[in-house]
């Protein structure tokens, strides 16, 4: 079983501000923010705050951008996007952006991360319980 890295709020605001700069260095049209359930809200509504762009009430375009914790397996946000582009069959890529992103675990590849993580601990963030255990199937 992996090691567990537990984080703290500090080190997610640190991630958060890093994500804010990469967003807004990116130059992507961005006018709404939307959270993956669970892991993806807590980020996504920091994110909102800090650059002043309102979270959508659940219609997602092109200018929309979806926020998640991790990007560990990648399965959630393939899935996700997957999903989402079948059900709506909307033309454009969907932008993405992340805290934490493991290459070489994932199989899909956000728009943004704040942090590429190459260790295969299993991150504890602050709003999880602290026995989260390391294999986890949530879904949306």
């Amino acid at each position: 079983m992996e090691k567990k890295k537990y984080l703290n709020w500090i080190d997610i605001q640190n991630l958060v501000d890093i994500l804010c700069v990469k967003i807004l260095n990116s130059k992507l049209e961005i006018k709404d923010i939307w959270g993956l359930p669970r892991g993806g809200l807590i980020p996504a509504v920091m994110i909102s705050h800090k650059l002043k762009i309102p979270m959508t009430a659940g219609t997602i375009t092109p200018t929309t951008l979806i926020i998640d914790d991790i990007c560990d397996s990648g399965v959630t946000l393939a899935n996700f996007y997957e999903t989402y582009q079948d059900e709506f069959h909307f033309p454009f890529y969907l932008k993405t952006a992340v805290l934490h992103y493991k290459p070489h675990t994932s199989v899909f590849e956000p728009t943004l991360f704040a942090n590429q993580w190459s260790s295969n601990d299993w991150i504890i963030y602050p709003w999880e319980r602290k026995d989260s255990e390391s294999i986890q199937d949530y879904k949306l």
